[in-house]
């Protein structure tokens, strides 16, 4: 991995959504190099702290590196958000009162060809963010069936031309390497506009790899419970799928209830968690994309608990 210090996706937008205040207790749960932990740090000093989870043993070691100076202010664990309550309990927090999530893979990641999230470099067809966990892409592009590889390609993709690039994959596996599958869709599928064949498919793969979606609705209810009553959460997307999931609950836990709208007495007892504090979700500002080109489809959605 190139040491190069991982650029933070609208940086000051996060900082400022979450308010981070001494002696405010913040819970990084992709800490990724450390890139917004430092910043919730340098807002929250003399005695906030941070903790910061990850399930990439690469990333966390970057990321004691990068936040040794805040000493005993921040506590790393290798774990997944999907166990957030597990790991407040475990590490005696009852309730925090920030927390963030910056969704996808790294750009450290991206640019690690071992990796295999990539195709622009040669690497093993991986794309595991926890390197320990059971599968990677090549067992999925080289066990499924040919109707199963197309309906992932297009639920986790959203490509049209699953079905074409699904049969071509069956057709020729096995696929050991990012370039080789990344070639295969290139000679199929005509170029249009800058982004690649390959994209939408690797995305795909990611999607299903990490089991990212579902990882995403299991910490959602869970990070409402830690927040204290005015906590913060903040969540970077990049694509519309995991943008849905985020604008949807966001939107169910602002409202008081439930029911059918025609439903004229409320049977459901739901009541509202959450005050959404970004209507339209907050994108970077066009410096920010010249900068860092794959800021582009970023989306911050923010809410505070009530």
């Amino acid at each position: 991995m190139d040491n190069v210090p991982h650029q933070p996706v609208l940086y000051h937008e996060t900082i400022q959504a979450l308010q981070p205040q001494s002696p405010g207790r913040y819970v990084d749960g992709t800490v990724g190099a450390g890139g917004h932990a430092r910043g919730i740090l340098e807002a929250c000093k003399p005695d906030g702290r941070l903790l910061g989870l990850d399930v990439d043993p690469q990333a966390l070691a970057l990321a004691r590196e990068s936040l040794a100076p805040y000493g005993e202010r921040v506590h790393l664990v290798r774990a997944s958000y999907t166990s957030l309550l597990d790991v407040l309990a475990g590490v005696g927090w009852e309730a925090v009162n920030g927390i963030l999530l910056d969704l996808g893979a790294s750009s450290m990641q991206f640019d690690s060809p071992e990796r295999g999230f990539s195709f622009l470099r040669d690497g093993p067809l991986d794309m595991r963010f926890d390197p320990e966990a059971p599968r990677t892409a090549a067992d999925l592009v080289n066990t499924l069936s040919e109707n199963e590889l197309a309906d992932l390609i297009y639920r986790y993709g959203e490509e049209r031309h699953a079905r074409r690039i699904a049969h071509a994959i069956v057709r020729e596996r096995p696929f050991r390497t990012t370039r080789e599958l990344a070639s295969l869709i290139e000679r199929i599928l005509p170029r249009s506009g800058h982004l690649h064949p390959a994209t939408r498919t690797f995305q795909a793969l990611r999607i299903a790899v990490n089991d990212e979606l579902t990882a995403l609705e299991r910490f959602l209810p869970q990070a409402v419970t830690a927040l204290s009553p005015g906590g913060r959460l903040a969540i970077i997307a990049f694509h519309s799928l995991e943008d849905r999931i985020v604008k949807q609950f966001f939107r169910r836990e602002s409202r008081d209830c439930l029911c059918p709208p025609r439903q004229p007495v409320c049977t459901c007892g739901h009541k509202a968690t959450l005050n959404v504090l970004t209507p339209r979700p907050l994108t970077p500002t066009e410096a920010e994309v010249a900068a860092n080109p794959r800021a582009r489809s970023a989306r911050l959605r923010v809410a505070e608990k009530r």
